[in-house]
């Protein structure tokens, strides 16, 4: 399978100003830059699903995902690259001319948009449900909400060999948990790995820590679930004002929906003392700057 990055990630170091004096450096994982739509860690969670569905011979891929899911933008524009066709299932219903930016791209990318109600889409691990789905949409091959499964926690397992082993502490927003568990597994187990969950009642992602994260690398990985804005997808003035000024700092776009809440809450966190002052600290960043679109016209980049 021809590979669909045109960029290599790289670590960026930021302004010294932006972390100083609390802790030693402070970098920047720039997987945001490998592709323009199926960029950060949705390429390494849709690579290793795309090649068994090209493997098996599959024609259609199905996955799942709310109105401002990135991972439903990057399987849309990956499926299209790799001639297959698409169906979105989404949560909660929308009408033509009131959907998101980001379910409009993945209609232009050729995804079919199936909207459920949000019991309905509380079914979507249920074997019953995904039996119905596959009948309905004549067998396609079905991807979990956020690549959510083996081969995507494999794929994101390859993360890890971007990241030098001087880093003490690592942190990156967390969604379903796949970036997190693979990443997690795949580095040294002294390291400390930070999740950042850009939701309410993000907690629940601990019990995916439990399953998903071999025990001995357990007590060193942490989620906080304190900088959600409100919610998913949600934002604030505040939230707006740090994206503006971490760009005018360090020259680095922030998304609205991950990245920018992890990087409120590292800052919260280095004003805290959080991290031991000697702490090297890598913070990764996942993508999705399309989900910008709605608030475009308050960012100055």
């Amino acid at each position: 399978m021809d590979t669909i990055p045109n960029r290599e990630p790289f670590i960026q170091p930021l302004n010294a100003d932006w972390y100083r004096p609390y802790v030693a450096s402070l970098d920047m994982l720039r997987l945001d830059v490998v592709h323009p739509v199926v960029s950060g860690n949705k390429w390494y969670k849709l690579k290793h699903n795309l090649q068994h569905a090209i493997d098996e011979e599959y024609k259609a891929i199905l996955t799942f995902g709310g109105a401002y899911s990135n991972h439903l933008v990057a399987a849309a524009a990956a499926a299209k690259q790799y001639g297959f066709k698409s169906i979105g299932i989404v949560r909660g219903i929308y009408a033509q001319d009131s959907m998101t930016s980001t379910l409009q791209e993945c209609a232009g990318y050729g995804m079919e948009l199936q909207f459920v109600s949000r019991e309905e889409y509380a079914m979507k691990e249920e074997g019953n449900y995904l039996l119905q789905l596959s009948r309905r949409f004549d067998t396609p091959y079905i991807i979990p909400e956020g690549g959510a499964n083996e081969y995507g926690r494999i794929g994101c397992e390859e993360i890890a060999s971007f990241i030098d082993d001087k880093y003490t502490h690592i942190c990156l927003s967390v969604g379903t948990g796949t970036s997190f568990c693979g990443v997690a597994n795949a580095l040294p187990g002294e390291v400390e790995v930070y999740g950042y969950a850009p939701m309410k009642g993000g907690d629940y992602l601990n019990e995916i820590i439990d399953v998903y994260i071999e025990s001995d690398r357990r007590a060193n990985k942490h989620i906080y679930s304190d900088w959600h804005f409100g919610g998913f997808g949600k934002y604030t003035d505040e939230l707006i004002g740090l994206m503006n000024e971490f760009y005018r700092t360090n020259a680095i776009p922030l998304d609205m929906v991950y990245t920018s809440k992890m990087m409120a809450g590292i800052q919260q966190q280095l004003q805290q003392q959080v991290f031991p002052t000697d702490a090297r600290i890598l913070c990764i960043h996942t993508g999705g700057l399309q989900g910008n679109a709605s608030i475009q016209q308050s960012l100055i980049y």
